[in-house]
């Protein structure tokens, strides 16, 4: 097949796909729903073209994106349904979707999607879209989709079932996030793009994207997929668009063949092969088994190829009816409403004080995290950085790797040459930290030892204004201890970043006892300004994330040590579904950093964190892995390194050690929430699921505890009875 899939276009729409009074109920159930209304107006076209009726959605909150629940869908087949017996008796020459400024819609409803609990509700939400989108893609006249903004999941699949697509060059935030957020894109979407686009292409929207961090696209991505037919500038794109339709509707050939003959054509069995491979090789990747809805997705999309739109439709419903009552649907919606959208957006422990202006940088350190804080901070704050180390070698080192990123990014077309240029002009380098007079904000990233750090601050206080914030990229030191010596220690502030530094969008700031308000709300500030989210932690011990996630490393080093075999202990977590194994994850981190880190929690906090000593003989070896590959790629350990380790006699199954680590992760935050260490257990999911990838179907860490009785076993009650 070389060709675009036709749509399947009924003869004539039956009076069945009409009414939508058999939805009554549902939109009953849910009747808080924040309605997107569905306003229809009369424009006349353009060139003679006739009445097009333009359906505007909006649900009047002028900052609230437009979503569709079950009385918003309704409304929206309605109006469709009185459009068509205008267009049957030849009033209208065309139908068009358009959103209010900034959004076509956002997709479904997920609060209201949540609250459903029973199948017949699930599988009627499911079925509610494929009534109304089938209406737009099977009208008798020509319809339309202008893509004005944001259109995600269920938003994109209205512009899917549209006959004809065209995009803004503003909009941005359109995708199928659905296998991100538990779902599978069950109006349709799954079931359209290929048909659209080619199965490569799609795969990509599909599963790539979503699991890439929902990754979203642009409309200019949007156009060059061939998602829509055409692009236009936003300042003019209705005008635009209803030209664009007129041309359409008045049968001019030439715009046909040119607005879709950027599309892939490739339908062929092979590129479905392809696709469905790529598709595979990411859910394995990025989740695992441990996920239902992706594995749900590929399912759906590897029969496409086979399958009538209305036996697509009712395997759609069935996947929807059955992964909106998991838990891991509820989990994801728990992360991404209420930690991702809400509390991210307004974190606990703000000081209700004026934040700092920040106009120049310092970073000590000119080594790869000094680095990349630098870079992030001047292509964040476009304001200038520079940076010092104890000899020139150094400095001209990290200003080279600066460099090369730079122009790395610039090739890639993430930058232009003016933009990375001006970059590098924004970064400067020194010896002397007279350098740092100016500054209002001074980040050390210097060797982590406490002597090391304090040195480097005492001499900043020698240099630096007394306002001038100073903060501490530590993992593990304490902030209270780095400061003690100062004359002003209440200006010392943890503002702990994640490797790598662009990449990963948490920032852990820590408040010792001595630190003031203004630091804090200026941490806060800045963070922000670095488009990084920023959690509050008190001054404890490897702050939140590196103190779970060790506590979780050492109870499995500690079972490896203790005589259970390396496989066994490697894989004993996979059902979790984190985003590598803990063998992996300490190569990745490096065993002497996890080693430095898991020692300093054990001086804190004791034999809850297993200090091995099979580590410290790879440490003194020079050994950075446990896990070797050979030329397959399957992993084993060398007899060289076997030879440096001793092991018990007291050997554990994978089910004794997952229990093990879920009991001890429940302990350990119990005992950070009663210690204060942070405000609450959204923060503690939070912190997880930005700093460690910690699986969003899991709803962060603490349900899933609550969810496997860790909690009850440990703590005696659920961490949601803490709420």
């Amino acid at each position: 097949m070389t060709s675009a899939h036709p749509p399947e276009v009924p003869a004539e729409i039956p009076a069945a796909a009409l009414d939508f009074s058999r939805f009554a109920d549902l939109a009953e159930a849910f009747s808080d729903e924040v309605i997107t209304h569905s306003r229809a107006e009369d424009v006349v076209l353009p060139e003679g073209a006739g009445t097009l009726v333009l359906i505007r959605l909006d649900n009047d909150h002028p900052k609230r994106p437009s979503t569709l629940g079950p009385s918003s869908l309704i409304q929206f087949g309605e109006v469709l349904a009185a459009a068509l017996s205008r267009a049957q008796a030849g009033e209208i020459a065309g139908i068009a979707v358009i959103g209010k400024p900034g959004v076509l819609a956002a997709g479904a409803d997920l609060g209201a999607a949540e609250r459903v609990e029973s199948r017949d509700h699930s599988t009627a939400m499911a079925d509610l879209g494929h009534h109304a989108y089938r209406l737009l893609e099977d009208f008798p006249v020509p319809s339309f989709a202008f893509i004005n903004g944001t259109a995600l999941g269920g938003g994109l699949e209205i512009a899917l079932a549209a006959q004809h697509r065209t995009v803004s060059t503003a909009a941005k935030g359109i995708g199928l996030p659905e296998a991100f957020l538990g779902l599978v894109p069950g109006w349709g979407g799954i079931y359209r793009l290929p048909r659209l686009i080619g199965p490569e292409t799609a795969a990509e929207v599909i599963f790539n994207n979503a699991l890439n961090n929902n990754r979203t696209l642009t409309g200019n991505k949007v156009h060059a997929l061939g998602i829509a037919d055409a692009l236009f500038e936003a300042e003019d794109f209705e005008a635009e668009s209803l030209g664009y339709a007129a041309r359409i509707i008045s049968g001019d050939p030439a715009t046909a063949q040119q607005l879709t003959a950027h599309r892939s054509h490739d339908f062929s069995a092979e590129a479905w092969a392809r696709a469905v491979e790529a598709a595979e090789r990411t859910v394995a990747t990025k989740l695992g088994p441990s996920a239902p809805a992706p594995r749900r997705a590929l399912d759906l999309f590897t029969q496409v190829p086979e399958r009538t739109r209305e036996q697509s439709r009712a395997a759609e419903c069935e996947a929807l009816g059955d992964l909106m009552l998991t838990d891991e649907f509820r989990n994801t919606v728990y992360a991404f409403l209420n930690l991702l959208q809400k509390r991210a957006k307004r974190p606990a422990g703000v000081p209700a004080v004026e934040p700092r202006s920040i106009t120049k940088v310092g970073v000590v350190g000119a080594g790869l995290m000094a680095s990349q804080l630098a870079m992030v901070f001047a292509s964040q704050l476009q304001v200038p950085v520079v940076l010092t180390d104890i000899d020139q070698a150094r400095v001209d080192k990290g200003l080279a790797h600066i460099a090369a990123q730079l122009e790395k990014q610039a090739s890639r077309g993430r930058l232009t040459q003016e933009q990375a240029a001006g970059l590098r002009g924004l970064i400067t380098g020194s010896t002397d930290k007279s350098v740092y007079a100016d500054a209002d904000f001074v980040i050390e990233a210097v060797f982590e030892e406490i002597n090391v750090k304090k040195q480097v601050f005492a001499e900043l206080e020698a240099i630096v204004p007394a306002e001038t914030i100073l903060a501490t990229n530590t993992s593990s030191l304490s902030v209270t201890e780095m400061a003690a010596d100062l004359q002003h220690p209440e200006r010392v502030i943890g503002f702990h970043f994640f490797n790598p530094v662009a990449a990963m969008p948490l920032i852990e700031i820590a408040r010792a006892p001595q630190t003031a308000d203004e630091p804090i709300a200026t941490a806060f500030a800045l963070a922000a300004g670095l488009r990084k989210t920023p959690v509050l932690t008190s001054d404890s011990t490897a702050f939140v994330v590196n103190r779970v996630l060790l506590r979780l490393m050492s109870e499995v080093q500690r079972a490896f040590d203790e005589g259970t075999d390396a496989a066994t202990a490697d894989a004993a977590l996979k059902p979790i579904g984190l985003p590598m194994s803990p063998f992996t994850l300490l190569a990745m981190v490096g065993i002497p950093v996890a080693q430095h880190v898991t020692e300093s929690l054990h001086s804190s906090f004791g034999d809850r964190f297993h200090v091995s000593a099979n580590l410290q003989r790879l440490i003194d070896a020079g050994v950075t892995e446990i896990w070797s590959t050979d030329d397959a790629g399957r992993p084993f350990i060398k007899d060289s390194t076997l030879a440096l380790m001793s092991f018990g006699s007291s050997p554990r199954t994978s089910e004794q050690l997952l229990r093990t680590v879920e009991d001890a992760l429940a302990e350990e935050i119990g005992m950070m929430l009663e210690e204060g260490v942070i405000a609450s257990r959204q923060d503690v999911d939070l912190c997880m699921i930005l700093g460690a990838g910690w699986p969003l179907h899991r709803g962060g860490i603490t349900p899933y505890l609550d969810q496997v009785g860790a909690s009850e076993r440990i703590n005696g009650r659920g961490f949601n009875t803490r709420d």
